[in-house]
């Protein structure tokens, strides 16, 4: 990429990550809520790096992949130049990928099932590295899609604290693709309410302003900071 093609990259990333959080702030606003209070993760999978580099040039430093292994590959480079990132895994984590995702994330979204839910707990005692960790609710009840059924949610959620004894700070949900996401935002804010929970991760690029509104503390967005990806 030559000098002209990456100040217009820059330029156009700096111009999103601005309108973000111009609408993060709105809708927080609205909602009477303090913009401060979210965060948000731009998420990075399989966006070229130069996308990437522009919104660390940028000033952002919260960011969220899906896959283990891509976050492997890209990521520390990234880390070593810029000390302050914070990085979320917000994909479904496979047990054999628990002790990668331990070094190298430093917050974990996809909880949802005991067996992982032991096997972080083991790595964090081995690590010394206590995660921060949301367990992701299935708000649609989908079968094909990972995280808790809703009338699950509550026993797992004192299993992880009681007897897994994870550091469990709020739940994630992505709603089913067709259906109006804000029923589900509130429905996980519910689940959240009741089980003493602050932190709730909802909301996407189509939708997060409607997170926020209803909640949200820290919302997913990736296409309206670095455009469409770029799947190989």
């Amino acid at each position: 990429m030559n000098e002209q093609a990456q100040s217009i990259l820059l330029d156009t990333v700096c111009s999103n990550l601005a309108t973000v959080h111009s609408n993060i702030e709105r809708a927080a606003k609205d909602a009477g809520r303090d913009p401060a209070a979210v965060k948000l993760i731009a998420v990075s999978k399989v966006q070229p790096r130069e996308r990437v580099e522009a919104a660390l040039i940028a000033g952002h430093r919260v960011f969220g992949e899906n896959r283990v292994q891509e976050a492997e590959e890209r990521w520390p480079p990234f880390k070593e130049q810029y000390s302050d990132v914070e990085l979320h895994l917000i994909g479904p984590l496979q047990t054999n990928k628990a002790r990668t995702a331990v070094q190298l994330f430093d917050v974990i979204h996809t909880v949802d099932r005991p067996r992982l839910a032991a096997t972080l707990a083991r790595l964090f005692d081995e690590t010394g590295r206590q995660l921060p960790c949301f367990i992701e609710i299935n708000t649609g009840a989908e079968p094909q899609k990972a995280g808790v059924l809703p009338d699950e949610a509550d026993a797992f959620i004192k299993a992880c604290r009681d007897e897994y004894q994870l550091p469990i700070v709020g739940l994630m949900c992505i709603p089913p693709a067709d259906d109006v996401p804000a029923p589900h935002f509130a429905f996980l804010a519910d689940i959240a309410k009741r089980n003493g929970l602050s932190r709730l991760s909802m909301g996407m690029s189509a939708d997060y302003e409607h997170a926020v509104q209803l909640g949200a503390t820290d919302v997913r967005v990736g296409s309206s900071i670095f455009g469409e990806r770029q799947y190989a």
